[in-house]
């Protein structure tokens, strides 16, 4: 090969080695914010979990002792494995925990606690009012959660994740929240 056209091979154009560049640099930060949202989501599952011990449901959420007590997650699951690790061969006074998925809020189930996810957005409020009654504790990350119906937000504040509890909502779903959990949490709808 010549000199001339061994320099014209790499004198790419400027635009092509600047996309180039971005392409190499962009794929750690990809990866980076994957962690950074595995994170996040890991923290939330353990919350879940957590509420599972600092709230107490109605005798007649049950209806046996051998009852399973559901997670469900309604919408595009954000957790993907996560939360079935949390719980795995958990139990709460008793009762096995299980994750439970629906696609749609037309397919939800009686569950214990609902995590609403953002793909359903456009169906909360209908959610919310299909649960009226239930002793079903509904927990998502979509903002104003719980200043607009549902019982526990998840809000990111300054790279920590804080709670947001609707306290007259849960009060009406016979679900009683620990003293311990609302010192955690920005109390709303008092």
């Amino acid at each position: 090969m010549n000199k001339k056209k061994s320099d014209k091979m790499f004198s790419l154009h400027p635009l092509i080695r600047l996309l180039m560049w971005w392409m190499v640099l962009s794929l750690p930060l990809g990866a980076l914010a994957q962690t950074i949202a595995s994170r996040e989501y890991n923290i939330k599952a353990v919350f879940l979990y957590n509420f599972t011990r600092f709230a107490e449901w109605p005798d007649n959420a049950f209806k046996n002792a051998s009852d399973d007590f559901i997670i469900g997650i309604v919408g595009d699951d954000p957790f993907g494995g996560l939360l079935d690790q949390t719980v795995s061969g958990e139990k709460v006074n008793g009762h096995r925990i299980l994750i439970q998925r629906y696609a749609s809020n037309d397919d939800i189930q009686a569950c214990h606690i609902l995590f609403i996810a953002a793909t359903q957005q456009e169906n909360v409020i209908e959610i919310i009012k299909s649960l009226n009654g239930a002793s079903t504790l509904t927990v998502s990350d979509l903002p104003a959660f719980a200043g607009e119906g549902g019982m526990i937000g998840f809000k990111l504040e300054n790279n920590k994740i804080k709670l947001q509890i609707n306290l007259a909502v849960v009060k009406s779903s016979q679900i009683n929240i620990s003293s311990k959990l609302l010192r955690l949490a920005e109390v709303v709808g008092q």
